[in-house]
């Protein structure tokens, strides 16, 4: 266990026994939440682990059971974290216009191009992700100047369509 703790990573080395050992797994993706793809496909359906694990790694989503990818809070906390989780919610959670504000939030048109088409022409929405986008391009310019920043936003948004 506490190689575990210390090294997340070594999960995906160890015997199937470890993996679906509930205090192994859940050190391991407290220490990096992706780590859940080498749990026991049981472990993967334990809503406290897969809690665990988008709490620290929203995108750890994409490795939960189906039926957890169903269960609200598990997608709400995956998308405050990392708002592309989104991608990996059931269709009926992409319909959930307060999910979806979080994840357009965190991560703006990115997020918003998940959501159910309703949602994509809802206008509070739409202006949370403009919001959004604007608030990354100035962080981008803080840190490599305008001409790269804005150079940078617009490779990211034409590599999108």
């Amino acid at each position: 266990l506490a190689a575990v703790q210390g090294l997340g990573a070594m999960i995906r080395h160890v015997s199937a026994e470890f993996r679906a050992d509930r205090e192994i797994v859940l050190a391991a993706v407290r220490g990096g939440g992706r780590f859940l793809e080498y749990a026991s496909e049981e472990l993967k359906a334990d809503q406290d682990i897969v809690l665990a694990a988008v709490q620290q790694d929203g995108l750890a989503l994409m490795f939960a059971s189906a039926d957890l990818t169903e269960k609200r809070e598990i997608v709400l906390a995956a998308v405050q974290q990392c708002g592309l989780a989104l991608k990996n919610a059931s269709a009926a959670l992409k319909e959930d216009k307060e999910i979806v504000l979080a994840a357009v939030k965190e991560a703006g048109l990115a997020a918003m191009e998940q959501a159910s088409a309703e949602l994509r022409s809802d206008k509070e929405i739409g202006d949370v992700a403009i919001s959004r986008e604007m608030s990354l391009q100035q962080q981008k310019e803080q840190l490599l100047g305008p001409k790269m920043g804005h150079a940078v936003l617009h490779h990211q948004s034409s590599r999108r369509r």
